[in-house]
This record gives C-alpha cells, sequence and structure tokens, in this order.
C-alpha cells in the first residue's frame, strides 16, 4: 500500500552552490526539493572572505532562487579579523568554514594552524557565529595520514578548540567515521555534527576507482557507516543533515584526477525517505532532516509550508529484482546539463552527473502551501 510522510520544511546546513554559470544552473533546482534553507560554503575562486563579499553573493542567490533563505559562511584566512566578524554578524553572516590547507576542493588556502586564529575565535564567541570545520588533517607520510584516516587523526583538534572555547558553537562538518560520532557525543551541547546524504548510502567500495562515489572526506568502512546510521536512529538531536552536495562538471570527474564531491541537490528527501524506509527508521527523518539542525542554529521550525512525501512500492527493490517500468517515484536523471559553460570539446554543454543518475526512487515529493 501507498504511505504518506508529511514533514515540515527540510534545512540543509552544508552546500556548495559554486559560482558563474554552474551557480546558475543549480541554484533555481533547489527550489521545489522540499528545503528552504541552505548554510552556503565560501570555498569560490576567490573564496568568500568577507562580509562585503558574502553579502553580494547571498544576493546573487536569492535572485536566482528568490523563496530560499541562505545562510551565508566566511572562509578562515589570515585576513580575517575580530573587527571583520563583529561586521558579519551585523550583516546576517552565520559563521566561518575552516578548511585544512589542499583538504578538499578550493582549499590551497587553507589552516595550517589554529592557534593563531584564537582571537577570531574569541570574537566569533561572543558574537555567536558558529565555526565550521572540515574535519580532516592533510596527508602526510611523516605523520601516517592518508585520505583513510584523515578525519580520525583530526578530532583531537577538535577537541582542543572545544576546550579552548566552550562556548564557541562548531560543526563538524559531513563526519564519515565511528570515531567522528563518538568524539562529538562525548563533547558538550555546543558542539555539532553534519552527516551527508552520500555517506549514508556509500563506503569505501562505492569510490575506490569510482569517480562519481568520490567525495572528501571519502566513505569509510561498513562499521562507520553503521555509526552513521546507528545516531540517527538514536535521534541524537545534535547530528543533522548537510548534504555537501557539490557539483562538478562530467569530463572533471572523470578525468584521471576528479575533483571530491557528489551532487545531491536534486532530490535529498526521496534519497532519504528511501533509505530510512529500508533500514525501518523513517520516523526519525523530520528530527534529522527539519528540525535539529534548525535548533542548534537557533532557528524556528518552519511552518508555513509542508513537504508530502508519497511511497511507491512497486518501486522498491533489492539489488538484483527485476526493474519495475513506472513513471511515479521520484527519477534521478542521468545528467544535468550547465547553459554557458562549454566542455572540453569546444562545442557540447558541460554536463553534471548527479547521486545515483538514472534510478527511480521509491518515493515522491510534493510541497503545499
Amino acid at each position: 500500500m501507498e504511505s504518506t510522510v508529511r514533514l515540515p520544511m527540510a534545512a540543509d546546513m552544508h552546500v556548495h552552490l559554486r559560482q558563474g554559470p554552474m551557480c546558475e544552473t543549480v541554484t533555481p533546482l533547489l527550489q521545489g526539493t522540499g528545503i528552504d534553507t541552505f548554510l552556503v560554503m565560501p570555498n569560490l575562486i576567490p573564496p568568500i572572505s568577507n562580509t562585503d563579499m558574502a553579502v553580494a553573493y547571498r544576493s546573487q542567490l536569492q535572485s536566482l532562487a528568490p523563496n530560499l533563505t541562505f545562510l551565508m559562511t566566511l572562509y578562515l584566512s589570515p585576513s580575517l579579523t575580530p573587527d571583520e566578524i563583529r561586521k558579519a554578524k551585523r550583516a546576517g553572516i552565520t559563521g566561518v568554514k575552516s578548511y585544512p590547507r589542499g583538504v578538499t576542493t578550493n582549499s590551497d588556502g587553507g589552516v595550517e594552524s589554529y592557534e593563531v586564529y584564537y582571537p577570531v575565535f574569541q570574537a566569533m564567541e561572543e558574537e555567536d557565529m558558529i565555526l565550521h570545520l572540515h574535519g580532516e588533517c592533510p596527508s602526510s607520510e611523516e605523520h601516517n595520514i592518508t585520505i583513510l584516516n584523515a578525519e580520525s587523526k583530526f578530532l583531537t583538534h577538535l577537541a582542543k578548540l572545544h576546550k579552548a572555547f566552550p562556548k564557541l558553537r562548531i560543526i563538524l562538518e559531513h563526519a564519515t567515521t565511528a570515531d567522528a560520532v563518538n568524539m562529538v557525543k562525548s563533547l558538550g551541547d555546543t558542539v555539532g555534527c553534519t552527516i551527508t546524504v552520500h555517506h549514508l548510502f556509500l563506503t569505501v567500495e562505492d569510490w575506490a576507482g569510482l569517480p562519481h562515489g568520490f567525495c572528501k572526506p571519502v566513505a569509510k568502512t561498513f562499521a562507520d557507516r553503521a555509526a552513521l546510521r546507528a545516531v540517527i536512529q538514536e535521534g541524537h538531536p545534535r547530528f543533522f543533515l548537510g548534504t555537501d552536495s557539490a557539483p562538478h562538471p562530467r569530463h572533471a570527474k572523470e578525468s584521471a584526477k576528479a575533483p571530491a564531491g557528489l551532487f545531491t541537490s536534486l532530490a535529498p528527501l526521496p534519497y532519504l525517505a528511501t533509505l530510512f524506509h529500508r533500514l525501518g527508521m523513517l520516523d526519525k527523518l523530520e528530527g534529522f532532516a527539519c528540525a535539529f539542525g534548525r535548533k542548534f542554529y537557533k532557528m524556528p521550525i518552519a511552518t508555513e509550508k509542508k513537504v508530502l512525501l508519497t511511497y511507491v512500492p512497486e518501486l522498491d527493490r533489492k539489488v538484483g529484482e527485476d526493474v519495475v517500468v513506472s513513471d511515479r517515484g521520484t527519477k534521478i536523471p542521468e545528467v544535468v546539463k550547465v547553459k554557458g559553460l562549454v566542455a572540453a570539446d569546444g562545442k557540447s554543454e558541460v554536463e553534471v552527473v548527479p547521486f545515483l543518475a538514472g534510478e527511480r526512487l521509491p518515493w515522491t515529493l510534493r510541497v503545499d502551501n
């Protein structure tokens, strides 16, 4: 039988919307997804490193999707000062994003030492702004750090920052390991954690040699994935949705050195409903996607519109079962074309491959007033 889940509008507390034609393509697609609030990452070229740049970027995004709310962040860099933090707070900027140097897309200007930023963190604590941490250490043969243990090696930095600034709200972004889950749970109420859609689906088996499963931090083991799922099933209020949706041109993803990032913004809630239903934790979707992130950000729960997710049972199948021919459910396109960007052949439009491209999910979505 069909069944329907009714939710308040959701919030995505970690998204990459890029710039230029890519931004102009992907930002309007956020409308109608059942999500009305987005925390936007600042790792553009050049990075969003001051208040004026963030305000201008927010205005651009609002012009592309005027009915959505965009929460803005600054890129932690040596140019950021306590005075700029106070200016950013007055302009409605939500927080500051820290990238360790070189660990992910456009992080060449990232952090090498946190201590030099303590005056900035103190100002953030006083102004009640949020510090967003990309929680990985750079790879190092000397320190035996690779992409497989970079997150676990980083966790001592998180604990040290929380001890130094116990009132500073800190979010460990896109956690991938049981170690990260346990660390965040062990710290105080000012420490939160985002979990992506794709890390709830994937393990190392899905990205080793497969570029359209490759992101940073990389998906880890089955036990690590189980820990992410378990903390959501527990209903822990400091773990919430941040998709880390990050579109890249198809030709770049399929090149010799694929950039990190997966594009999940087309259908985050149908992705999650599909997985949560199969795991027997559909009742945890509202807290994870709609309530806990807003509470951590001190925002009210959305009440004006409702999201209706409807289950189409004939589309729900196990791996290896015959595909049911149906025009129902949520169809994920094979590609999204980026108007205004030309591919390497000089003729065709750039394409972005969405997560689970070509799949038809057994949950369909409608937004009602």
